[in-house]
């Protein structure tokens, strides 16, 4: 028995040693050079070609992670043999621990391989691959499991390690073999690294399966295939544990403890009254808020705590709190928007740089940092939304955050923690600087969400309109007032962007109502359910508190491949128990921004201004007058009137309408919700034929806007609005008087001037399809990324100004040349 025992332990050590192990085991057959990507210019036969190369590299790859997992898998035969034996390395139930699903998980790779293999040796335009990966997506199962087990396999195999040297030499130093093609030597890599190589590679076969379609033509048979392991994947790996990560996240502190770090991210602190951006570190046991000290150039980066709080003794703020908010800088709106602009304009130079042929990336470099400054000041400057936490003793901290779903998150996060019942902690200032210092190297969250921190691989987002349709929702145990919301990223955070109507007193709201939200590089919709509160108690005094109540949330990615089409696509979140169901598409911003004109000339959407009002005998179109009549009756008091969206299928009901001039429009627009009157409004001038402001003076606007001198400005803007014709005169005027007493009700309904003008002014100034070709513009971010400044400026130049009478401007006799 003895001698067997020996036997079983030479072989391991044998398993580090001798490379000569890996002659008897499976044989990959690589029938390819691996391609550079880096290199390929794109001169071949259309995407075919492309998505054989797109294969070809994956196949490499899958050759790769075949090999590591066989590496993971080659010690466990001998230790399970040593662990019948009387001096056994490892129990069973720690084998089985460690090496949980692995055999499972190479052998679904090896017959993918082989089965994907032959295809590329045998490539043409008729092979097909989709099967293979709709099969492999199917068998994310077994990942799962693998996942819901990682973090207890490397914490066994750690603990082995330090209780078995024998187990420690061996997790430290197993040897993967090299591509079979390839003259490479076996490389060493530790159990630990291999054991989040599963975790990795369901992330990297979502990759490929972006590039595959992007390269597959849509009537081929892979396409809807394709297509479906996508979603899989998708759908996967946004169900999973996100905090998972390949480095370290456990400190052992001096006692022996550990403590595990749970959630980080970069938060706007208020300190002092002054934003200050920290990194903010959720422990099992405390709450961690840090900054980066400055440091010399090619020295580490390091934290400086400013301050923590054990979980035991941290509270948050109750909804019926009366504390009122401690006074904090702001910014104005329009130089928010502003830097929007600057950003997006900055983005457009950068790509212009790197297209030109002697592009200098001296200048590419000074353009990223200054978009960095840019990006950098927005993300300090735009949340609003206060997040209170307290400690025992009491000193209060706030941050603030641009989104409700974030701070639900921290909330919750934080909660889950304190359950567990986690003891006090008190650190001494060397146990403080130890755990501080592990920051950098236990972050999951390494930049803030700025362009310069991004690969230029990476997504740019998406530019246009997102349609969403939000069918009902499942799974409440009691009855409530139900009511959801919906959140898209835009310039690194999140801005609410449409609710729906509260549906009362119900366990099965169905809402059924379309939304068109608009998408500024955005790559992720969020959706919140609440649960309306009614009880006036508890209203809280700081406005932008929301006291109710959060019943779930979730979110999807914005993936072009599968939202840029024409049909509806259908998904489901799944939240708490909730399932939310809804459908989306998008329609791009270069289609959207396009003035159609309307084949039926006896309505009034996509008709001319002058032909309506002479039809009419009328001055101001009769939808003008009518929905803002309705929205200073019951919305002027409206919070974001004119920003939050109204639903969509409501709005094409007023349109319709309005076109057929029915009788009973009146009632419509006194039932209907406000916003959906105040976003028929918008869709009136966004679909006239040309602009309210006219094609023919666009550029004069432009030009007359960006005149320094304030005399000159006057002049030039008013003879601009005596040339335009009478009709689009009197509206453009009707508007804007009623534009400023929205404005003036800003304090109640958040919409100051700026933000009127940043909703309206492309739409009221946006050349129509015909001028924009003449301009030889191509890119419609182009158009908005240099124009949409000047054309809110235009706007907010006549909104800021003082009342502009019909009569009076037309009795001025200041000469001008009338070629405008």
């Amino acid at each position: 028995m003895e001698e067997d025992e020996e036997e079983v332990l030479g072989f391991l050590d044998k398993v580090l040693e001798d490379e000569d192990v890996f002659d008897n085991e499976m044989d990959l057959d690589c029938p390819f050079t691996p391609v550079d990507f880096r290199t390929f210019k794109g001169d071949t036969e259309k995407g075919l070609e492309m998505k054989k190369l797109v294969l070809s590299g994956f196949l490499a790859s899958e050759e790769i992670y075949i090999n590591q997992l066989e590496a993971l898998l080659l010690p466990m035969k001998p230790l399970k043999a040593t662990a019948t034996t009387s001096k056994p390395v490892l129990t069973m139930e720690q084998i089985d621990t460690i090496f949980f699903m692995i055999q499972d998980i190479f052998e679904i790779h090896k017959e993918f391989y082989d089965a994907l293999s032959p295809n590329i040796q045998q490539w043409d335009e008729k092979v097909t691959v989709g099967h293979l990966f709709q099969k492999l997506a199917s068998q994310l199962g077994v990942y799962k499991a693998f996942v819901d087990n990682y973090k207890m396999a490397v914490e066994t195999a750690e603990k082995c390690s330090q209780a078995n040297s024998q187990f420690q030499k061996i997790s430290e130093n197993l040897k993967v073999k090299g591509p079979k093609e390839s003259k490479d030597c076996p490389t060493s890599a530790t159990m630990e690294a291999l054991l989040y190589k599963p975790i990795d590679r369901v992330t990297r076969s979502t990759l490929v399966l972006h590039d595959l379609l992007k390269h597959t033509p849509k009537d081929h048979p892979d396409f809807p295939l394709l297509q479906d392991a996508l979603r899989i994947s998708q759908n996967f790996l946004s169900s999973i544990n996100e905090e998972i990560d390949p480095r370290r996240t456990a400190v052992t502190t001096p006692k022996g403890e550990v403590r595990q770090l749970v959630k980080d991210g970069f938060l706007v602190e208020v300190s002092e009254g002054t934003r200050k951006l920290r990194h903010v570190f959720l422990f099992t046991d405390l709450l961690l808020c840090a900054k980066m000290k400055k440091t010399a150039v090619g020295r580490h980066q390091q934290y400086e705590c400013k301050w923590y709080i054990p979980l035991a003794d941290l509270s948050f703020q109750t909804l019926d709190d009366t504390d009122s908010l401690p006074h904090v800088q702001t910014l104005p709106e329009h130089e928010i928007e502003e830097m929007k602009i600057k950003i997006s304009s900055i983005k457009s130079d950068i790509q212009k740089e790197k297209k030109a042929q002697k592009a200098q990336s001296r200048n590419v470099d000074r353009l990223r940092k200054k978009m960095n400054e840019q990006e950098s000041c927005l993300l300090l400057h735009s949340p609003t939304i206060p997040f209170r936490i307290h400690n025992k003793h009491g000193k209060s901290y706030l941050f603030l955050l641009s989104s409700d779903y974030e701070r639900s998150e921290w909330r919750e996060s934080i909660q889950k923690l304190q359950k567990k019942d986690p003891q006090t902690c008190v650190l001494s200032s060397v146990e403080l600087q130890v755990l501080t210092g592990s920051c950098f190297k236990l972050r999951t969250v390494h930049n803030i969400p700025v362009t310069s921190n991004k690969d230029d691989e990476e997504s740019p987002g998406l530019y246009g309109f997102l349609h969403v349709i939000v069918h009902k929702a499942t799974g409440f145990k009691e009855s409530a007032n139900l009511y959801c919301t919906l959140e898209v990223d835009s310039f690194g955070y999140f801005v609410s962007k449409a609710k729906t109507r509260v549906f009362r007193d119900t366990t099965e709201p169905q809402w059924n109502e379309e939304f068109e939200i608009e998408l500024e590089g955005s790559q992720c919709l969020r959706i919140l359910c609440y649960e309306k509160c009614y009880d006036k108690t508890k209203l809280n005094k700081d406005d932008n508190e929301i006291v109710d109540k959060i019943m779930g949330k979730g979110q999807v990615q914005l993936d072009p491949q599968t939202v840029q089409s024409k049909n509806w696509h259908m998904d489901v979140i799944e939240m708490n128990g909730i399932k939310v169901e809804f459908s989306m598409k998008f329609t791009s911003r270069d289609l959207s921004l396009k003035r159609t004109p309307s084949k039926k000339q006896s309505g009034v959407f996509g008709v001319k201004i002058s032909v309506v009002t002479k039809r009419e005998r009328s001055k101001v179109p009769y939808i003008v007058r009518q929905c803002i009549e309705e929205v200073e009756k019951r919305g002027i008091d409206e919070v974001g009137i004119y920003r939050i969206s109204g639903v969509a299928t409501d709005i094409q009901a007023l349109k319709a309408a309005f076109d057929a001039n029915t009788k009973d429009i009146l009632m419509m627009l006194s039932d209907m919700d406000i916003n959906a009157i105040a976003g028929t409004l918008k869709l009136y001038f966004r679909e006239l034929p040309e602009p309210l402001l006219t094609d023919r003076l666009y550029p004069a606007f432009m030009e007359g806007i960006a005149l320094s001198d304030p005399a000159a400005k006057e002049n030039c803007m008013m003879h601009l609005l005596r040339s335009l014709p009478d009709p689009n005169l009197i509206t453009f005027l009707t508007l804007l008087e009623h534009l400023k007493r929205v404005a003036e009700k800003e304090p109640v309904n958040k919409m100051s001037l700026h933000n009127l003008a940043t909703v309206f002014g492309p739409t009221l100034l946006r050349p129509s399809e015909s001028e924009i070709n003449k301009a030889h513009i191509t890119l419609a971010s182009d158009i908005w990324s240099h124009d949409v400044m000047a054309q809110v400026q235009v706007l907010l130049y006549y909104l800021q100004h003082p009342p502009i009478s019909f009569a009076e401007l037309k009795k001025n006799t200041l000469y001008f040349s009338t070629d405008v």
